[in-house]
């Protein structure tokens, strides 16, 4: 009780500083959101109705980026939390969970759209996380569809003061925005001829996209659903029969990470093999490319199709 009590000491003496360093400071109803592609897709909903403050700077790794004393101890101020869920952001979930536990409001998005599992490692999936499920639902814009939904339902439900047929309204027209990016997509993909449907990454991310899309995913340099992973010589080397038997010419490395390891798989290849970066796991910064859900998602199509067909 006497950290607890700390800790909002300095939650009130951030708040008296900046009206940014916590939740709620205005009076007006708060919905707090852990990575920044769910915040902007919260946002989108929400509108005028909440502040939403979004916990995940533009370009961090969801797998290791940590909060605050003071952000975490907001974390139980918020009228609701909305959190990507499925282990995605590992050193953020302990606070949620304390968050829930005071009373608070959270919202998993990830469990509730039908995760997939990773696969077992003759499919290219990593051994240890075979059969756990894949965070990474957010690669596939249907299962976003469906998230988007599930919010505007919470913040109905759970954000008092919140006005129902303007969250609803919102809701409707950004549904519309993501059926036509699934139809974009496909469009742009059919450019792709169907051998040459292959993905390597640094590691693995896009298994979603690959199952909405009808892609083979042969594997990844970092054989794992998480960046804090490390490959071990017999991994590369596994990765790197699998590509040469596939044909696959292009490597697509995250842009929120460095893209040496897909760069030692290259050498491996004899330089035969280009790296494009994606935007995978993180909005960039406003102007910088993907500071959106929306234009992240054009951005990476745009890039797949042009590195799987030589453009």
């Amino acid at each position: 009780m006497r950290l607890r009590r700390l800790l909002w000491a300095l939650v009130a003496l951030a708040c008296a500083g900046t009206a940014t360093a916590c939740t709620g400071g205005d009076d007006r109803p708060d919905v707090v959101v852990t990575t920044n592609i769910l915040g902007d897709v919260t946002r989108e909903i929400v509108g005028d109705q909440a502040d939403v403050t979004v916990l995940m700077q533009p370009g961090a790794d969801p797998h290791s980026f940590g909060l605050s004393a003071v952000q975490a101890a907001g974390l139980e101020n918020a009228d609701l939390v909305v959190f990507n869920g499925l282990g995605l952001e590992e050193n953020v979930l302990r606070h949620v969970a304390a968050a829930g536990e005071a009373g608070v409001t959270t919202l998993e998005v990830g469990r509730a759209v039908d995760p997939l599992t990773f696969r077992a490692p003759a499919d290219g999936g990593p051994e240890e996380e075979a059969g756990q499920p894949d965070p990474h639902f957010w690669t596939d814009p249907d299962r976003m569809r469906t998230a988007a939904g599930l919010i505007a339902d919470a913040v109905v439900e759970h954000v008092d003061g919140a006005d129902e047929k303007t969250v609803r309204r919102n809701a409707a027209r950004y549904d519309g925005q993501l059926a036509a990016l699934t139809a974009w997509m496909e469009k742009s993909f059919d450019r792709i001829p169907e051998d040459g449907r292959a993905l390597v990454t640094n590691h693995h991310v896009f298994g979603y996209l690959a199952h909405r899309f009808g892609f083979r995913v042969i594997g990844a340099v970092v054989p794992s659903g998480t960046t804090l992973a490390s490959p071990s010589s017999s991994d590369l080397r596994s990765l790197t029969e699998a590509v040469r038997e596939a044909g696959v010419r292009t490597v697509f490395a995250d842009s929120s990470q460095p893209t040496r390891l897909a760069e030692v798989l290259r050498d491996e290849l004899g330089g035969r093999v280009e790296v494009v970066p994606l935007f995978s796991e993180s909005l960039t910064a406003r102007g910088e490319g993907a500071d959106t859900y929306l234009r992240m998602m054009r951005a990476n199509t745009t890039a797949m199709t042009d590195g799987l067909t030589g453009r």
